[in-house]
C-alpha cells in the first residue's frame, strides 16, 4: 500500500467507468482494486464469504464496489459507486456509473468532472443502444479520453476477429460523434486478461493493458493557461476595527493563473480593476484552488459576479443555448419556467423551445419536439430573467455548465453545457 506522502506526491486522474447492465463494470474495477493491491485482509475475507455463499467457485471480485447490501442481493449496481485507488505512477479517482437506460443522469453526473471515461462493452453483444448512449454523453461532456473495454473476450474464445469487428464499429461510432482520443483494449475483467497484468491468452494484441493506459495517457497540463474566470462566492468584510478596510472576495478560481497586477473586469457591471493581492496559495491561484482576491480599486463585486481577463472575456448572455440531460420523471415543455444554477448566480429562466432529442438508436435529431421526459439529451434555447456570464462548455467546462432546478421543489431536474451564448 502506497503512503500518505508518495499518494499526495502522484498525479491525480479521474475516470469513469460506463456500459450496458452485466457488462462487468464492477468486476473491472474488483479487480483493477484486487490487482494493483488496494484490498485489505479483511475485505477480501469479506467477497471471499460472500462468493461462497452465492455459489461461486471464484472471488466475485464485483462486491468490492456494490456497496448496497440491498444492490449485492440483487446483483445489480443503481447508483454512482466512488472508489480512489492509487499505483506509484498515479492516484485515481473512480465513480462507476450504473448501466441501466433509467440512469442515464447518474452517468452525466458520473462523468461531469472526468478526465476519462472508460465505457464497457461487452464481446458477445457488440455495439449495442448503451454504448451509443454513453458515447454520446462522453462527447458531449468533451471528456479528453476515452477507453473502449471490450469485456469477456473469455467468452467469444478471445478472438481477433470478434475484437477487430467491434473495433470497427466503435471507431465507426466514436468518429460520428467526434469522441475525443478513443482507444481500444480488449479484456476479461473476470480472469485479469489486460486488465493490470498482460495476457498470454492474446497474443495478437501488442497495445497497452487498461492499467497501464490509464497511468500513461497524457492530461491537460495547460489549466493555468486558459482565460482567467473567477466566480465571487462570497464577499469578505471583517467587522473588526483593525481590518476595516478589508475586501476580499473569496472563491474558487475557474480558470488561467491569478496574481497580483492582473487586469480585471468585473461581470456584469463591467467595472475594471487590478489584482492588489491574492491571499491563500503562496499569492497566486490555478483552476480548483480557493482564494481570496482582493482589487486595488473599491468597485462593487457582489456574490454571482465573475472576475476575468478583459482581453479575453466569457458572454454576459440574457439567451443562451444549450445541450441537456433531463434528469426528472417529470417531462418539460415549451415555454416552462426554470432556474439556472451557474457557477455562483442563480437567475430564472424560461424554456423559449426545446430544438431536438436525440433518438439514441439512430444518433439522429428529432426536431421541435415539444417537450422532453427523463433521460433525453436534446438542445434547448433558453431566456434569462437576469444575465449570465458564461464560456461555451468547449472552452471551459466550469464557465460553461449549469445546472436546472424546479423552482417549486427545488429539485435539480436537469443539467446544460453552453453551446452558444448572446
Amino acid at each position: 500500500m502506497a503512503t500518505s506522502r508518495e499518494m499526495q506526491a502522484t498525479e491525480l486522474l479521474r475516470l469513469v467507468t460506463a456500459g450496458s447492465v452485466d457488462d462487468g463494470k464492477s468486476t473491472l474495477i474488483g479487480r483493477l482494486l484486487y490487482d494493483t493491491k488496494q484490498i485489505l485482509v479483511d475485505q477480501l475475507e469479506h467477497i471471499e464469504d460472500a462468493s461462497r455463499r452465492r455459489g461461486h467457485d471464484y472471488v466475485d471480485l464485483a462486491l468490492l464496489t456494490d456497496g448496497l447490501r440491498a444492490e449485492r442481493e440483487q446483483g445489480i449496481t443503481i447508483d454512482v459507486a466512488y472508489r480512489s485507488f492509487v499505483t506509484p505512477r498515479r492516484r485515481f479517482q473512480l465513480a462507476d456509473a450504473p448501466g441501466h437506460v433509467q440512469y442515464t443522469r447518474n452517468m452525466v453526473t458520473g462523468a461531469s468532472n472526468a478526465d476519462v471515461a472508460v465505457v464497457l462493452v461487452d464481446a458477445r453483444q457488440g455495439v449495442i443502444e448503451q454504448t451509443r448512449r454513453h458515447s454520446y454523453i462522453v462527447s458531449m461532456l468533451e471528456l479528453p479520453h476515452v477507453v473502449y473495454t471490450v469485456n469477456k473476450m473469455d467468452l467469444v474464445d478471445y478472438s481477433e476477429e470478434r475484437f477487430d469487428e467491434i473495433v470497427r464499429d466503435l471507431s465507426e461510432l466514436a468518429s460520428r460523434l467526434d469522441v475525443h482520443d478513443a482507444q481500444m483494449i480488449p479484456i476479461s475483467a473476470l480472469k485479469g486478461d489486460n486488465v493490470v497484468d498482460r495476457t498470454e491468452s492474446m497474443p495478437w494484441y501488442d497495445g497497452p493493458t487498461l492499467l497501464e493506459h490509464l497511468e500513461t495517457v497524457e492530461l491537460a497540463s495547460n489549466a493555468g493557461d486558459s482565460a482567467r474566470r473567477f466566480p465571487v462566492q462570497w464577499v469578505i468584510r471583517p467587522m473588526a476595527e483593525e481590518h476595516h478596510d478589508y475586501r476580499g472576495y473569496a472563491g474558487q478560481a475557474a480558470g488561467g493563473t491569478w496574481g497580483a497586477g492582473d487586469e480585471v473586469v468585473v461581470l456584469p457591471s463591467g467595472l475594471r480593476s487590478r489584482v492588489a493581492r491574492i491571499d491563500g496559495d503562496g499569492g497566486e491561484a490555478i483552476p480548483g484552488q480557493s482564494v481570496t482576491v482582493l482589487l486595488e480599486d473599491d468597485v462593487d463585486v457582489s456574490r454571482g459576479d465573475l472576475l476575468a481577463d478583459p482581453d479575453d472575456a466569457p458572454v454576459v448572455a440574457r439567451e443562451v443555448t444549450a445541450r441537456v440531460c433531463w434528469m426528472s420523471e417529470r417531462a418539460v415543455e415549451d415555454r416552462a419556467r426554470l432556474l439556472v444554477k451557474h457557477t455562483t448566480r442563480t437567475v430564472t429562466a424560461r424554456i423559449e423551445q426545446i430544438l431536438s432529442v436525440v433518438d439514441i438508436h439512430t444518433l439522429e435529431d428529432r426536431e421541435r419536439p415539444g417537450k422532453m421526459e427523463l433521460n433525453d439529451l436534446g438542445l434547448v434555447r433558453f431566456r434569462l430573467a437576469e444575465p449570465l456570464v458564461v464560456d461555451p462548455y468547449a472552452y471551459n467546462r466550469l464557465t460553461g455548465a449549469f445546472i436546472l432546478i424546479d423552482e417549486a421543489t427545488n429539485e435539480t431536474v436537469g443539467a446544460g453545457m453552453v453551446v452558444d451564448a448572446a
